[in-house]
């Protein structure tokens, strides 16, 4: 029988960590009793620097559900992403199967027995995608969609409306841990992995209690995060946007030179101040993007810890 691994990235999420905990349990046991996932099974709670009593809470299920509850406690806040492989590398050499599920129960863990199943038909990745976006604000719902269609025409494999509600076997975490850098986006890494892979489809629900730790800042940068380490087509754009302005201004030479002979020369200073504002700003942005790619290869290069893991229970 396949040992199953909940792992659940935790910050500052006292408010819903023990109904997390009685659902996640609950589903378990549900597990155990149909004979689909060991009775050692267990839920991994990471906590990632948490500011609140997230930490204690969790020592407190662990203590009331020994072989229930597990937990990892980070040194610092590293980021969810960090969180995550910390518990999916924890999980590895303690379980079989693994299933990384946020703590707000946002993800219905109703459609957890049907991952087990299309594993056990022979899958090493499920992922869980969202059947809609309805529950969404109409900014987040449109800047989601674009983000996923962004990526693709970016090069970068990603499954639509899928976040980090999946499902990895043993040998897929295991040919994860092989991936080495720093700026982890897990979205684009998992298709990397090319062992079998299903969808499960499911309808996001509300957040049971406490806030988002993912406002539109994070999401941004997340969301750059996962062009700039997975696609080098934003500096052939700037390549092609450079060639174009190049093109642009031969022709404006030649315009000038024709109305210079034609004597229809018309002062024009407006339009050399925008001329140089433009391409000043675009110069400044063609560092910058450059600069952020030359940021992640520095930091790749140093190889320092991605996380400092303090404790386990």
């Amino acid at each position: 029988m396949d040992k199953l691994a909940i792992v659940v990235p935790c910050y500052n999420e006292e408010e819903v960590l023990k109904i997390a905990s009685k659902a996640l349990r609950g589903v378990l046991a549900d597990l155990v009793q149909k004979g689909k996932v060991a009775e050692d099974s267990f839920i991994l709670f990471v906590n990632d620097g948490s500011k609140d009593r997230t930490w204690e809470l969790i020592e407190e299920e662990n203590r009331t559900y020994p072989a229930q509850v597990h937990g990892v406690k980070l040194a610092g806040n590293v980021g969810h992403q960090f969180a995550l492989t910390a518990g999916l590398l924890t999980a590895k050499d303690m379980s079989d199967v693994t299933i990384s599920i946020d703590a707000d129960l946002q993800d219905d863990v109703s459609v957890i027995e049907e991952m087990i199943d299309k594993f056990h038909e022979g899958n090493d990745i499920v992922y869980g995608v969202r059947k809609e976006r309805k529950t969404d604000t109409f900014f987040k719902r449109t800047t989601a969609q674009g983000f996923y269609k962004l990526m693709d025409m970016m090069g970068v494999k990603t499954v639509y409306n899928h976040a980090d509600f999946r499902l990895m076997s043993k040998r897929a975490v295991e040919e994860f841990s092989k991936y080495k850098e720093t700026n982890l986006f897990l979205r684009g890494m998992m298709p990397l992995i090319g062992y079998r892979t299903e969808k499960v489809f499911y309808d996001r629900k509300e957040r049971v209690a406490g806030e988002s730790k993912y406002p539109l800042k994070k999401m941004l940068a997340l969301a750059f995060n996962g062009i700039s380490s997975f696609s080098v087509k934003p500096i052939s754009l700037i390549l092609g946007v450079g060639m174009f302005i190049i093109f642009a201004a031969v022709l404006a030479a030649i315009y000038a030179f024709v109305s210079y002979f034609t004597g229809h020369v018309v002062p024009g200073w407006t339009s050399m101040i925008l001329s140089i504002w433009f391409l000043g700003g675009l110069q400044l942005l063609a560092i910058g993007l450059v600069g952020q790619y030359i940021g992640k290869i520095y930091i790749e290069v140093k190889q320092r810890p991605r996380y400092n893991i303090e404790k386990v229970i």
